[in-house]
């Protein structure tokens, strides 16, 4: 080919004299420049050099280019007279100047091109770096720590995009790291429940068209409005998302579809999740949308609907078993443990879990609604199960049967469930034997004797098993052998170490025995296990305030483990942990009260009022702290609470006038002590305090109570005089039947005390207890005073005692001693 033929030729060639690159180098352009305004401008020597952190007059530490800093430095390296200095620029030269100085910029970019680019690359990868960190942190749960990597990332990313514009670097920009930083700083403000914000990032991601598949992000803008129960915008951007999604991706369209139908389960709409859920089960079978369907289906009592999406949900196919483990060589212990516990298995272990728990809850959900008994629905879920391929999950739907008969009271049909496994050999009998010892051991009495036959069988089948060795243990506490106890907790705590059941037990027994030192060690162990436990910080915080009576019979040095301050710590942690039990806040309020600490007392007494009212104790406490404190209106309000839970007890009716009475309302405190007379005609304090209140008041009533306490003083004095004689006749007959007198003795005198009836007393016993002497009456002679009378109730003098006991109340007692006149003569 000739190079006449070469349409392309004479395109590589042009003039040299247009050539930029090296056009600083050209000794004729360097002349050219030196003679111009451009090269007689000064030096930087000449003019001075000033920045914001040198001294007037210093020089730049560097000088980028020779030839701009004077035309004297030009010219001497070229052996030319330097042009002398004017005021005056010449003409002409300006434009030829400024296409120079963008030559020179442009020259310095391509010679700094490479370095920049690795600069970008540089500020890339600390970004990447402070992204992973931020991903690091909110797996770790520090939400607030990944929101602030998150933010600097953002500030980085923008650094270096500014950077790329200023470097001419545009077009090599990094996307997907202007995603990746969006797209985490969006879900760390999701997950500090910064919602405005998180939605903000998110629409700026979905409207940026240069950011590919970014339309699916609305998935998140919808999850974000169904948390704010905005189900209307959430259904719009599910849909949204849907339709970015290509059919192909069946994965996604199904878990978004999955989204709609809850979406439309909580608009109420359930016809239309009714045909979604159908859809998604039909083109990609996933327990989850089954079960959903199932709950579905149960919301709207549609029973055909419910056994048809059972039968789907069985027939999703499961997870691998474990049989190709066991065709292993059982010798490769590390290859086997290796298998069994990689990444992937541990994954399929808990889907296989997951998948389980749907099957047993929508048993569970439709039994009782799909046949009209309980036990007909179970057998259909149990059958059709049976048929499928899950039917190794049928042996523990029975042992869920049973458990759910307990929780509907029917035990003899849990009884009977559990009786099938009895001819069986396998771990399920021994729990289910376990489970008949634990329902025998519950009913107590008889019935302990088969709880321990059920313990017996659960242990010959499984001698290993724990949990039936605690039950044998607790059968044991129940008969009082607590060291047989205390070895069967043992021995359970040996086969399994994890069995917190034999721990408590064994703190439960050692502090039964008085061991409390042995108590505390294993509890503050089960502490350290179960931590935050209420039932064990209970125990701790019991063992600080037991009463020290209580192991007099012990050898044991109680004050080493009496500390209120320990038990208040205990109890608070407790109180923590469940701030709605009234006991707690019981036992708290009387330690705060043994301490003197009447205001902690008041609260904490106050709290376990409010959840638990009917407490006695606490009611009271409340109303004596109210009147100590003078605030007699308030603790009416407790007392007429104790009447109404003690209708029949005076006690708190008077309490409630009492009160009235200290704040000055007598009318309503003489109307009350009336009612209270009314109902307790006997109550010598309430017609003390309506004489009193009578009298006061100079009521005309006065006189008629009056009359009523006298009468009834009397009466009372009378009957309290027979109980103390016929004490005082009870005690001489006990004595004397210690000292009988001989056979030929046939009376007493009348010595001192009972005299005359304690002979006839005497008389009366000794023939039963000597058969042999002969009966005899003898003669006795009789005197004046002996058929003398003087009735009691018409005595003019008062008894004489030796003491005078007068019962008050200081509660009730604020308006002195009684007058005298009212007390009888």
């Amino acid at each position: 080919m000739n190079d006449d033929d070469d349409f392309y030729g004479g395109f590589n060639s042009y003039d040299k004299a247009y050539d930029i690159q090296n056009i600083t180098s050209n000794p004729q352009f360097q002349q050219a420049v030196a003679r111009s305004s451009h090269g007689r401008r000064p030096t930087a020597s000449q003019m001075g050099y000033r920045d914001g952190a040198s001294s007037y007059g210093k020089p730049p530490p560097t000088m980028i280019n020779q030839s701009r800093m004077g035309g004297r430095t030009a010219m001497a390296n070229n052996n030319e007279p330097a042009r002398p200095m004017t005021a005056v620029r010449g003409a002409g030269y300006t434009s030829f100047a400024n296409k120079v100085q963008a030559a020179e910029r442009s020259l310095s970019s391509e010679n700094l091109g490479e370095d920049g680019e690795e600069k970008c690359k540089q500020m890339e990868n600390k970004v990447m770096d402070m992204l992973r960190e931020s991903m690091i942190a909110s797996e770790k749960k520090k939400y607030k720590e990944a929101l602030d990597k998150g933010k600097e990332a953002g500030r980085r990313e923008r650094a270096v995009v500014k950077h790329r514009e200023q470097q001419g670097l545009v077009d090599s920009m990094n996307l997907d790291l202007t995603f990746t930083v969006l797209f985490n700083l969006a879900q760390q403000y999701e997950a500090n429940d910064m919602t405005t914000e998180a939605l903000n990032t998110y629409e700026i991601i979905v409207r940026n068209k240069m950011f590919p598949n970014s339309g699916r992000l609305r998935v998140n803008i919808g999850n974000i409005y169904f948390k704010k129960r905005e189900f209307t915008k959430a259904l719009k951007y599910y849909r949204m998302a849907l339709d970015q999604v290509p059919s192909i991706q069946k994965d996604t369209r199904i878990k978004i579809l999955n989204n709609i139908g809850v979406t439309f389960v909580r608009m109420g709409s359930y016809d239309d999740a009714v045909s979604t859920f159908e859809h998604c089960v039909e083109e990609h079978p996933d327990f989850s949308t089954a079960l959903n369907l199932i709950l579905v289906s149960f919301c709207i009592q549609d029973a055909e609907k419910m056994r048809e999406s059972f039968v789907k949900l069985i027939d999703i196919p499961g997870f691998p078993d474990d049989e190709f483990l066991k065709e292993k060589d059982d010798d490769d212990v590390l290859l086997n443990q290796t298998l069994s516990s990689d990444m992937l298995r541990n994954y399929e272990k808990h889907m296989k879990t997951e998948f389980e728990k749907a099957i047993i809850t929508a048993v569970k959900i439709i039994s009782p609604v799909i046949a009209p008994d309980y036990a007909i629905g179970y057998e259909w879920c149990l059958e059709s199960l049976k048929q499928s391929v899950h039917a190794p999950l049928a042996i523990e739907l029975e042992m869920t049967k049973a458990g759910e008969l307990m929780k509907n009271g029917d035990i003899d049909g849990a009884i009977e469930v559990l009786k099938v496994f009895n001819s069986q050999d396998s771990k399920t009998a021994s729990a289910a034997a376990n489970n008949l010892c634990m329902l025998r051991f519950l009913q107590g009495g008889r019935r302990l004797l088969d709880a321990q036959q059920y313990a017996d069988q659960a242990l010959s089948i499984d001698r290993y098993n724990s949990h039936a060795q605690v039950n044998q243990g607790n059968i044991a506490y129940m008969n009082g052998d607590l060291e047989k106890a205390l070895s069967n907790y043992r021995e359970a705590l040996s086969n399994d170490a994890s069995c917190v059941q034999a721990l408590f037990n064994i703190g439960l027994t050692a502090k039964a025995q008085g061991n409390l030192e042995q108590a505390l060690e294993y509890f503050y162990k089960l502490h350290g296990i179960l931590l935050n436990n209420v039932q064990v910080l209970v125990q701790l915080a019991s063992m600080y305030v037991l009463p020290k009576f209580a192991f007099l019979h012990i050898n044991f040095s109680y004050e080493l483990l009496e500390d209120s301050a320990q038990a208040i710590e205990l109890y608070s942690q407790a109180n923590s942990l469940v701030p709605n039990d009234p006991a707690i806040l019981t036992k708290l309020a009387d330690l705060y009260d043994q301490e003197g600490d009447k205001s902690q007392a008041f609260q904490c007494h106050y709290d376990s009022y409010r959840y638990f009212p009917s407490n006695l104790e606490t009611v009271e406490w409340l109303a004596s702290y109210y009147l100590e404190t003078q605030f007699s209106e308030k603790s009416i309000n407790y007392f007429e609470k104790a009447a109404l839970m003690q209708p029949n007890v005076s006690k708190w009716q008077m309490m409630i006038a009492s009160c009235l009475r200290r704040t000055g309302n007598y009318q309503r405190a003489f109307d009350l002590y009336r009612q209270i007379h009314r109902k307790f005609p006997q109550d010598l304090e309430c017609l003390r305090f309506l004489v009193r209140i009578a009298g006061d008041l100079g009521m005309v009533e006065f006189k008629e109570y009056k009359d009523k306490l006298e009468k009834a003083e009397k009466i009372n004095q009378l009957r309290l005089q027979r109980e103390s004689d016929s004490s005082q006749g009870k005690r001489h007959s006990a004595n004397s039947t210690h000292s009988l007198p001989p056979s030929g003795v046939t009376g007493l005198g009348s010595g001192s005390g009972g005299s005359s009836g304690g002979g006839r007393q005497y008389s009366a016993h000794i023939p039963l207890l000597d058969n042999n002497t002969p009966f005899t009456v003898t003669q006795r002679d009789m005197r004046a005073e002996d058929f003398s009378y003087e009735d009691p109730v018409t005595m003019t003098t008062r008894p004489k005692t030796g003491a005078r006991k007068t019962t008050t109340d200081s509660n009730l007692d604020d308006f002195g001693e009684f007058d005298e006149s009212l007390l009888p003569d």
